[in-house]
């Protein structure tokens, strides 16, 4: 028996990031927005774990580091053949390792009449638990500690992917060598927003304490934000450790019309989390 499920991708409209801890996490405050772009995945058992890998292939390994046989690992004790349909950006900061994984946990617990461990999920990356709840959600701990917010609407979005990748890890180092240049912000003027859907009024709170790491590691992602914001967008920052960039739009015609005018993809959210 095969059983397919479909996760989001997703964006952090904003993120702070605490000090380092002893066990070498950083404990985050995220609020997390799925989005309308998603990772298809099927499951089936077999003689031996597997992965084969359709739609986005350059970049994805499809060996035991691949974190979907981890995830199949972590929910099942026999061996499955996994195939991902993948369309959300490879090292893009936009989780689509994690919709894999959050996919693979929600097919094999289906397959195994099991309910998922979310909080679980976890132990296999930090954004794999928003991946399973999606919607849009304020993450705390390492992001796993997830409480789910109203929106007011549909907010649509350009995301423009870079030609190279950047490190997660040396993102969060060179942010711990920066942090002196660090405000402390709140999240909760976004979370008031967001219940409103104004884009305009949501697009000035928009905030990621990741970004001026990643523009200190690649300065020409603001050449990007920078050609964004000048066609229209209301706004654009790095995506999570990045390199891809999104920007926030007034609507769907816009997101369109920007998309096509900076090489991006235009698309949407909130999104359902990861589902059969």
């Amino acid at each position: 028996m095969s059983v397919t499920a479909s996760a989001p991708g997703k964006i952090n409209l904003f993120f702070k990031v605490g000090a380092l801890q002893a066990d070498g996490f950083h404990e985050v405050v995220s609020v997390y927005q799925a989005l309308n772009l998603r990772e298809t995945v099927s499951v089936k058992a077999a003689s031996e774990y597997s992965l084969t890998v359709s739609g986005i292939t350059e970049g994805v390994p499809t060996d035991e580091s691949n974190l979907a046989i981890r995830a199949a690992k972590f929910v099942s004790r026999s061996p499955l053949a996994i195939h991902i349909d993948k369309q959300v950006p490879v090292a893009g900061g936009m989780g689509g390792g994690s919709a894999d994984a959050a996919a693979v946990v929600v097919a094999v617990s289906h397959m195994m009449g099991a309910r998922p461990r979310v909080a679980e999920t976890v132990e296999l990356g930090a954004d794999v638990p928003f991946a399973i709840l999606g919607g849009t959600a304020l993450g705390v701990g390492r992001g796993e500690i997830l409480t789910p917010l109203e929106t007011g609407g549909t907010l649509h979005w350009v995301l423009v992917p870079a030609g190279f990748g950047l490190s997660t890890p040396e993102v969060y180092r060179t942010l711990d060598e920066i942090r002196p240049n660090s405000v402390d912000r709140d999240p909760m003027a976004l979370i008031s927003a967001l219940r409103s859907g104004d884009p305009v009024e949501i697009a000035p709170l928009l905030h990621n304490d990741l970004q001026e790491a990643a523009l200190h590691l690649r300065p020409e992602l603001q050449e990007t934000m920078d050609a964004l914001e000048a066609a229209g967008a209301l706004r654009a920052m790095v995506s999570g450790s990045g390199p891809t960039i999104l920007a926030l739009t007034e609507n769907a015609v816009e997101a369109k019309r920007i998309a096509a005018a900076c090489g991006g993809i235009a698309t949407s959210g909130p999104a359902e989390g990861a589902h059969i």
